[in-house]
């Protein structure tokens, strides 16, 4: 029996095939995402250029009125598309006004302007316009008076600096330009507009001219933009540009990448003027005046930083060279300088401590010399000019290397000046003195009212025959050194008022040496010796200095000997008495006690008395004139030679310890060889000199009186 068939199984079949994705379809997406932005592209652009922008008028006044927060019309023509690539862009009657603090009228207007800026530039943000068309243009330049903000910045920031957009080349007709600055007084007006150049080397010439006043001081100034045949193909524009003000003259010359490009510019200057103050005071910069000045420099910017490099010219008589930059930043002018002088004539340094310089050429040194309520003042009374510190910082390393002045053997000054908002230190202030040098520091507060000053002066051991070689002292056989230190602080805003204000100490002190002059002969005052030497002339003879202290104890501008104490071979000098920085007078005495017998010794003080500018030697002292009268009465009522006994000086001068001595120490702490305090020093006194009521004129009727007696 047959089995039934087994179910014959169904013959398997293959799933259907998925359909393949197309190859690439990602990137035919992208091809045709791209394809149609580029079609859009060059429809709007083929709109653009076939209607050239103009149904845009409306939209362009809307969008930047919002953006700048400004009213913007176009009165008449407006073009704006793409000519090929660079943006086209025409207005005519077009006014952007200006913001409300500035008053009414327009930061912006011109009957017609007709531009072509680069596309490329406004995606960078780096503006560059490579032509333009200007047609009596009107462009309100102005700051606020507390300089935050200005016309031409559009948002409600703070004010940025004027950046003109990179233009390529331009021809620009009937256009002004008004500039105003309240904080730096500065209001100009000018005048620019393109003529034919008359070098036939260029194609056209951006003329300018204008005029205004800077702090106060009117000024012109001209030039001409001239444009090379080139200057579409990324050429180079020379300027010219001459302006005078505040007897200053400026003449500025070179090329510039573009028209309105000093970035990376090749300039040369040349300034001249009567005082270079004058120009420095444009800049709201105060320097110490000047003589007839003349400089030349290479001239560039490089980001927000003038450089004037290679200057080189001359003041007065004397020379100038080095590097000086000045950077724009805020809040204040910040200039830098490496300066070098191979010859400073005394005149010229004189106004850097207040003296006129025009003053000093006329009259030598008499033009330090003025008269206060009828006396000679040294000090120069030259205000300090606080208001002009206050617009700039500066850092100036300054090297001399020779001054010419008759007997002040003065060289290698070096100078380092730091101005930080107001606080001035001049450190340091160091130079050669008669082969010794003067190391200083001084620092000027301006920032507080009056101005302080901290006097910090130094002289290391310098020999006393040069030093003095032109006040008498002979170099040759002069072995005496001295060393110095004047320490004080003073206010006011002047040297002489900050002097007259002052509080310190001044110290002189002379180590072991020897000391050849006849003033000091005179001082140590033997009448027997020095009229025998004088009819024999052989007055110079050295004297041998043990130490010595000249001190000084100043308070309110009252300086007291805190002691005069010089330790002779022979002698002790003692001085007494002092000086006033207020009314420049001095009132002192010297007088030497003898250390061994004497018969015709004077023991009678040197006076030395007037003022600053004109002092006086006193010999026949009060001191002298009594010992005279108490000889002319011993010699009447016995014989004339008890007169003698007057002027015996019995030698019994208490010798000096030169350890206080040559500390600088003061009086109370001076001692004798034996270590007993010493009582004949630290008594002085300066009344007089403080009242001005000094006794010249009676000492000089004592005298008469004096003499009258023989």
């Amino acid at each position: 029996m047959a089995e039934p068939d087994e179910p014959v199984p169904e013959p398997e079949t293959a799933a259907p095939p998925r359909p393949a994705r197309a190859l690439g379809t990602p990137l035919a997406s992208t091809i045709a995402v791209v394809t149609t932005l580029l079609g859009l592209i060059v429809l709007a652009w083929t709109i653009l250029f076939v209607t050239k922008g103009r149904f845009l008028k409306h939209s362009f006044e809307t969008i930047i009125a919002s953006q700048t927060h400004r009213q913007v019309k176009v009165a008449g023509d407006f073009q704006l598309y793409f000519a090929p690539l660079n943006v086209k862009f025409v207005a005519e009657g077009l006014t952007i006004s200006n913001p409300e603090w500035a008053g009414t009228g327009n930061f912006f207007s011109a009957r017609r302007i007709d531009s072509r800026i680069s596309t490329w530039s406004l995606i960078t943000g780096k503006r560059r316009i490579n032509w333009l068309g200007l047609q009596d243009g009107h462009v309100d330049l102005q700051w606020d008076k507390a300089r935050k903000r200005n016309t031409w910045t559009f948002s409600e920031e703070k004010g940025e600096p004027l950046e003109l957009p990179l233009i390529r080349s331009a021809i620009i007709e009937g256009t002004r330009i008004r500039y105003i600055d309240p904080r730096m007084y500065i209001e100009a007006a000018i005048r620019v507009q393109t003529t034919e150049a008359k070098d036939t080397r260029f194609a056209s010439a951006i003329r300018f001219d204008g005029n205004g006043t800077l702090r106060g001081a009117r000024f012109t100034m001209s030039g001409a933009l001239l444009s090379p045949n080139a200057t579409i193909g990324g050429g180079r524009n020379q300027l010219q540009l001459h302006a005078e003000g505040l007897r200053t003259r400026l003449d500025v010359s070179g090329t510039l990448p573009g028209a309105t490009e000093i970035e990376g510019s090749d300039l040369h200057m040349e300034l001249r003027g009567g005082n270079l103050a004058d120009a420095f005071t444009l800049l709201g910069v105060a320097v110490p005046d000047t003589r007839g000045y003349r400089f030349t420099s290479a001239l560039t910017k490089h980001g927000d930083e003038w450089r004037f490099t290679g200057l080189k010219g001359r003041f007065g008589d004397s020379d100038l060279s080095g590097k000086l930059t000045a950077a724009i930043r805020e809040p204040r002018l910040l200039l830098t300088a490496e300066l070098y002088t191979n010859v400073l004539d005394i005149i010229d340094a004189g106004p850097f401590i207040g003296y006129n310089p025009d003053k000093l050429a006329a009259q030598g040194a008499a033009g330090t010399i003025t008269t206060v309520a009828g006396t000679p003042r040294l000090l120069p009374d030259a205000q300090l000019r606080v208001e002009a510190l206050r617009n700039f910082d500066a850092k100036v390393d300054w090297s001399v290397r020779t001054v010419r002045a008759d007997n002040l053997p003065v060289s290698n000054i070096k100078l380092g000046l730091d101005l930080d908002d107001r606080l001035l230190k001049l450190s340091p202030l160091n130079f050669s003195l008669a082969r010794g040098t003067v190391s200083s520091d001084i620092i000027i507060n301006a920032r507080k009212e009056p101005v302080v000053t901290d006097y910090d002066i130094r002289l290391s051991p310098t020999p006393m025959g040069v030093l003095l070689a032109g006040f008498g002292v002979e170099e040759s056989g002069t072995t005496g050194t001295l060393k110095a230190r004047i320490q004080m602080t003073g206010t006011g805003n002047s040297v002489h008022d900050s002097l007259a204000n002052s509080n310190g100490r001044i110290a002189v002190i002379l180590p072991k040496g020897a000391f050849w002059t006849r003033n000091v002969q005179l001082a140590e005052l033997d009448i027997g010796t020095f009229l025998q030497k004088m009819f024999e002339q052989k007055l110079k003879e050295p004297v041998q200095i043990n130490c010595g202290l000249i001190g000084f104890t100043v308070r309110n501008g009252i300086a007291a000997a805190d002691p005069i104490l010089i330790d002779t071979q022979k002698s002790v000098m003692l001085g007494r008495g002092g000086f006033s920085f207020k009314n420049e007078s001095v009132d002192l005495a010297f007088r030497a006690d003898a250390k061994k017998f004497s018969i015709f010794s004077g023991q009678s003080p040197v006076g030395i008395g007037g003022y600053f500018a004109r002092p006086g030697i006193d010999v026949i002292s009060p001191d002298l004139l009594t010992r005279a009268g108490a000889g002319l009465g011993l010699a009447m009522v016995a014989s004339p030679l008890a007169a003698v006994i007057a002027f015996v000086d019995v030698g019994d001068a208490k010798a000096a310890d030169c350890g206080p001595v040559l500390s600088g120490a003061s009086a109370a702490a001076q001692r004798d060889t034996k270590g007993r305090p010493r009582d004949d020093v630290g008594k002085g006194t300066t009344a007089k000199a403080e009242s001005g009521k000094s006794s010249p004129q009676e000492r000089k009727q004592q005298r008469k009186k004096f003499l009258g007696i023989f």
